[in-house]
């Protein structure tokens, strides 16, 4: 029996869509370092949840977790990677931005929301790297191997203390709470259709990624339990 959860990943992506590609000035690596490493592997959970949302794109060219009117260096079309490389040799025009957020960001969200019918609980998950970058609050600090955060409100209150009780137990770790993140615009913006949290791994490699996938399947699996006795 599937899990009733959606899991969104929607910085797993690294395509340069044909829109975007005569203005973007980043290399391969660049765009590999702004985007969430190991996202895809880790949060593969097709076979294990009724919904799982991802997008080829790459962060730094749509922003899936940003507002539609964040048009700042680090909104929904960048100007800025997190480490502060510029994203194109010229300011995208605006037709083309809205090209790119017609026909990727839109049906992102369009997605979440109508998928909402089909799960009870919503998890936005993503990676982080190890040490804070340059353009982060938390810059040259390290973080921590999770984190996880509700924006203090996306979700009932007893149901995140659950989870972060079971990411406790499967990972054998502490778990740190709305720090360096404290949930971003999916878990804001659709936490009124069901109840959404979101979830930051380390890339540090304390596990590798096959561990780190069985581990968050093992805490999001004792979790519903623990939800369905309640």
């Amino acid at each position: 029996m599937k899990l009733p959860l959606i899991i969104s990943v929607p910085h797993a992506g690294l395509t340069v869509p044909e829109e975007a590609r005569d203005y973007c000035a980043l290399t391969p690596e660049q765009i590999i370092a702004d985007s969430d490493e190991g996202a895809a592997e880790i949060y593969d959970l097709k076979s294990e949840v009724t919904v799982h949302i991802t997008t080829d794109v790459a962060r730094a060219i749509v922003d899936m977790n940003r507002a539609e009117d964040d048009r700042g260096r680090d909104g929904i079309v960048k100007t800025h990677t997190c480490y502060n490389a510029r994203v194109y040799h010229q300011s995208v025009p605006e037709d083309v931005a809205e090209i790119l957020l017609e026909r990727y960001y839109r049906p992102y969200h369009r997605r979440l929301s109508e998928s909402a019918a089909d799960a009870k609980f919503g998890v936005d998950c993503h990676t982080m790297v190890a040490v804070g970058p340059p353009s982060a609050t938390d810059s040259d600090c390290e973080r921590p191997n999770i984190c996880l955060s509700n924006a203090h409100g996306t979700c009932p209150q007893n149901w995140f203390e659950k989870l972060t009780q079971c990411f406790k137990e499967s990972f054998d770790s502490e778990i740190s709470v709305n720090h360096p993140f404290k949930g971003g615009y999916i878990i804001r913006s659709h936490s009124s259709e069901l109840p959404w949290v979101q979830v930051e791994l380390s890339r540090a490699p304390f596990l590798q990624i096959a561990e780190k996938r069985e581990r968050v399947l093992q805490a999001l699996t004792l979790f519903w339990r623990m939800v369905l006795d309640v």
